[in-house]
């Protein structure tokens, strides 16, 4: 041999050295001749020594195929592609595959090929074994689109190359030379056909108006998202040209919903919580905080929120899409620029650690010298003051908080540059599009509220300048933005409350978030908060400030009223005292700090406390006692209960009944304050004896007369959950004995039952309003809240088992054998999912609400509230119900 040795120079100017020289030798044995062929070349011993020092998986193919070392000698190695199109049949198709695949690595390793060149030389390898798979099949009418990173031209070393396959002609043929054309194409990739419709479930082919159909009926946000992408890659072109346009249509002919949003933004955050619990968060530079995904999905719901009204965006890299972006003003240009730095650098990562065995792999190694090695392989080197792998971890924590503050305000940076005047870069349309994805459907008014927020020179408005990004984030992702904007507008327009709310916002980002949760849910909590500011800076924590139990309630309810005056400050104290509770109650639910049954329960120690309050300002005159019946004897109210009282007294004369009368509507209007505004609870002692033409209050004597010879059969079971509340102990007692000694006097006879049938057969006629569809009544629609309460009431009486409220009875009516599993349980899931809408439904429309709403102006925002959509809040309680239903038909009028 003659002439310098460049494979050795290069070896000994190698970062890698230590792993390439073991490699060479084993090279110099199996391959002598390919190897002298390249020795005296020094791109081609420089090309020879990285893939060497970098990647055991290709060193095998050097040492087992001498073409693919004489090959690095070839000025362009990585584009020539004759070999691939020459393969005559599979195994030649995968060795000609893998020469070209180690010479792209050859020529990326030692810095020919930039990362977006290198990934475009491999997506175009992988197009064309596609081809010669499909020309290999002889079938003509048959194109293989390109989705992920192949179709973005992004693909790396050891990606799943993502397809779907489309077709004219006879589907049955179709689909054989579909699996024909993946297996032969799995020899070289791992190919995925997930991505077509319906999955792996569906077909594997279809044609054009197949794809097209499924698009516009049955496609998820994110199957829109993946057509960003789509690229016919091979075979018949004018099938995938066809196919292309289709998927056009599908992306751009209707702007991204709000919901689709939700949905893309609910698929991240599972993504990460995955990454979180698996512990490789940080190492992992595809899914973890900062990583390549933090940088895909918002350029990918840019381009779908814009691209309809700009063609320029409609581009498929992510590199071209975030110049695209940035030239534009859609995206910061500042941004852009730190999120193409990072992007490389992430990708540039994910080849090295790659290409080391051929492993679909995207973290950082967890050894040591791995790691040291990585960042040698990536060009990184050490010095005196610092390894290779610290260099390149600085780099990693540069990029990744980088990526992650501008995936924080990417949406809404500029959304408030140009509402606020700084830059005006967003045409109106596009102003409009961004605000209808992030929810705020009403640009002209959002851009109002932002302007007023953020103009001027105070401090409240620079500081909101600053935290208003973030603040339109948490809005966007309440159950209604554009309202929650406005609430937050209201409740900083006070200049007494601005400063304060501010710097809560500023310490705690925790308020912030919550107190825009708050307002884009309920205007009546907003109207609350308002009257209670200083409750705001506490929401983290507030849920706890809820009464836990009825002595505690009562008492805190007196101080609150100590040292007032007349009757009319003692009410407003108390509402005043009830609002504020109540606000820590819907905060608790509304942020899940507690069980959703808690909720029921802190309601009635708050409405039992009110009566104590009422019936110490009353003041009765006699013996006098208020007891609970209903939801307020359960101890489980909503939002908007009416309060179910019952009044008795101790009297023997016609005095003593006066007031007892004076007292009882005393107490009615204490807590019904008169006016909507002045209403503390709404009192209704309808379930008197003989209703409301009965008097409010009875003796003990007047209610046993009453139940002895007059009381209906359904009677009993209104009774079955009455318990003393307020006021004189020993005759609230009393009173209870007596009751449930009539309660529980014995099973109903067939009288009874038929009574009690034709009672509830009535309601089911009469009772539901009129404008409101039976099918979705909450409250008495067929197998809601009624049909399962007085299902279990009536089943209780019948067999003499008793509870304390309705979902523990059904269970304690399994226990007693009377109810199977499967029938108590589908009682307890309609009866708790329709507590669930019931309460969430007051809270959004801020009053009574007992029929789920069809308009789309309240049905949206309460399904969001829930974190679910309309649709499928419909589904869920049609479900639930029917199977609540059947076992009411069973159990309530035929067989108990």
């Amino acid at each position: 041999m003659t002439g310098v040795d460049e494979v050795d120079g290069s070896l000994e100017r190698s970062a890698t050295a230590a792993v390439a020289a073991p490699a060479l030798r084993r090279l110099r044995t199996a391959q002598p001749e390919a190897l002298d062929a390249v020795r005296t070349d020094p791109v081609a011993a420089a090309r020879l020594v990285a893939v060497l020092g970098a990647s055991e998986w290709l060193t095998g193919t050097l040492l087992a195929d001498p073409s693919a070392v004489t090959r690095l000698g070839h000025p362009r190695p990585w584009d020539e592609l004759d070999e691939i199109h020459r393969a005559a049949g599979p195994d030649e198709l995968v060795a000609a595959q893998r020469r070209v695949l180690t010479a792209i690595a050859a020529t990326d390793l030692v810095g020919e090929l930039d990362v977006v060149a290198a990934t475009a030389a491999l997506s175009r390898l992988a197009g064309a074994v596609l081809a010669r798979c499909v020309e290999l099949t002889a079938v003509e009418a048959i194109a293989v689109v390109a989705m992920g990173k192949l179709g973005g031209e992004e693909l790396n070393y050891a990606s799943d190359v993502d397809v779907v396959l489309v077709a004219d002609g006879d589907p049955v043929r179709a689909t054989r030379a579909g699996r024909r054309i993946v297996e032969m194409a799995s020899r070289c990739y791992r190919v995925d056909t997930a991505l077509r419709p319906e999955g792996r479930a569906g077909p594997l082919v279809r044609s054009v108006d197949a794809y097209a159909a499924y698009w516009e009926r049955w496609a998820e946000p994110w199957e829109r998202q993946a057509l960003l992408k789509a690229t016919p890659m091979a075979g018949a072109a004018e099938v995938g040209a066809r196919f292309a346009e289709a998927a056009g249509h599908a992306l751009w002919d209707r702007p991204l919903s709000t919901d689709d949003l939700r949905a893309l933004r609910a698929l991240r955050a599972r993504g990460e919580e995955a990454v979180r619990r698996a512990g490789r968060g940080h190492a992992d530079v595809k899914l973890g905080p900062g990583g390549i995904r933090d940088i895909e999905l918002p350029v990918q719901l840019l381009q779908l929120v814009h691209g309809r009204h700009d063609p320029a965006l409609r581009v498929r890299s992510t590199l071209d899409a975030l110049d695209e972006l940035g030239a534009a003003g859609y995206v910061d240009p500042t941004d852009a620029t730190a999120l193409a730095d990072a992007y490389r650098c992430w990708r540039r990562i994910e080849h090295g650690v790659q290409l080391w065995r051929g492993q679909q792999r995207h973290d950082i190694p967890s050894d040591p010298d791995a790691v040291e090695h990585l960042a040698r392989v990536l060009g990184h080197r050490s010095s005196a003051d610092a390894s290779a792998a610290d260099r390149l971890r600085v780099d990693r924590g540069r990029h990744r908080t980088a990526v992650r503050d501008a995936f924080e305000r990417l949406w809404f940076r500029p959304l408030l540059e140009a509402f606020a005047g700084a830059t005006g870069g967003l045409t109106p349309d596009a102003a409009a599009d961004r605000l209808a994805a992030a929810g705020f459907t009403d640009a002209a008014r959002t851009r109002d509220a932002v302007r007023e927020l953020t103009t001027g020179l105070s401090r409240t408005s620079r500081l909101m300048g600053q935290l208003l990004p973030v603040l339109l984030d948490w809005l966007s992702q309440a159950p209604d933005p554009d309202q929650g904007l406005l609430g937050l507008r209201s409740l900083l327009a006070d200049t007494s409350r601005a400063p304060r709310l501010t710097a809560a916002f500023r310490e705690s980002p925790e308020v912030a978030r919550r107190l825009c949760a708050l307002v884009g849910t309920s205007t009546w909590l907003t109207e609350m908060a308002a009257r209670h500011p200083d409750l705001l800076p506490r929401l983290p924590t507030l849920g706890s400030a809820r009464p836990t139990d009825a002595a505690e309630a009562a008492v805190s309810a007196q101080r609150a009223l100590e040292w007032r005056g007349s009757p009319d400050e003692r009410q407003r104290a108390l509402r005043r005292w009830s609002d504020r509770h109540l606000l820590a109650i819907a905060a608790a639910d509304l942020f899940d700090d507690a069980p959703a049954a808690d909720t029921g329960r802190a309601l009635a120690l708050l409405a039992e406390a009110a009566v104590h309050a009422a019936i110490d300002v009353v003041d009765p005159q006699v013996p006098f006692a208020v007891i609970a019946v209903g939801r307020l004897g359960e101890r489980q109210l909503s939002y908007a209960s009416d309060l179910d009282l019952l009044f008795v007294h101790d009297g023997v004369d016609a005095t003593d009944g006066a007031e007892a009368e004076r007292a009882a509507g005393a107490v009615v209007r204490f807590l019904g304050g008169g006016t909507p505004a002045r209403r503390i609870w709404t009192v209704d002692a309808g379930l008197r004896p003989e209703g409301r033409q009965g008097p409010l209050s009875r003796t003990l004597a007047g209610y046993q007369v009453y139940w002895d010879r007059w009381a209906e059969p359904w009677e009993r079971l209104a009774m079955l959950h009455a318990r003393p509340v307020a006021g004189d102990a020993g005759l609230g007692r009393a009173w209870i004995d007596r009751c449930l000694a009539h309660v529980w006097c014995g099973p109903p006879t067939p009288d009874d039952l038929r009574s009690i049938r034709l009672v509830k057969a009535r309601g089911e006629r009469e009772r539901v309003p009129a404008g409101d569809d039976p099918r979705f009544h909450l409250k008495l629609g067929r197998g809601a809240l009624a049909d399962v309460e007085l299902t279990a009431a009536l089943l209780q009486v019948v067999h003499g088992v008793r509870a304390p409220h309705t979902t523990a009875a059904i269970e304690a009516l399994r226990v007693a054998d009377v109810l199977t599993l499967d029938e108590a349980t589908a009682l307890v899931d309609a009866h708790d999912l329709c507590e669930r809408i019931r309460a969430r439904w007051q809270l959004v429309r801020g009053g009574p609400g007992d029929s789920l709403p069809s308009d789309p102006r309240w049905a949206t925002p309460l399904a969001r509230s829930l974190a679910t959509t309309p649709v499928e809040l419909r589904d869920a309680y049609l479900r639930a119900t029917r199977r609540a239903r059947a076992v009411v038909e069973h159990r309530f009028y035929t067989d108990t």
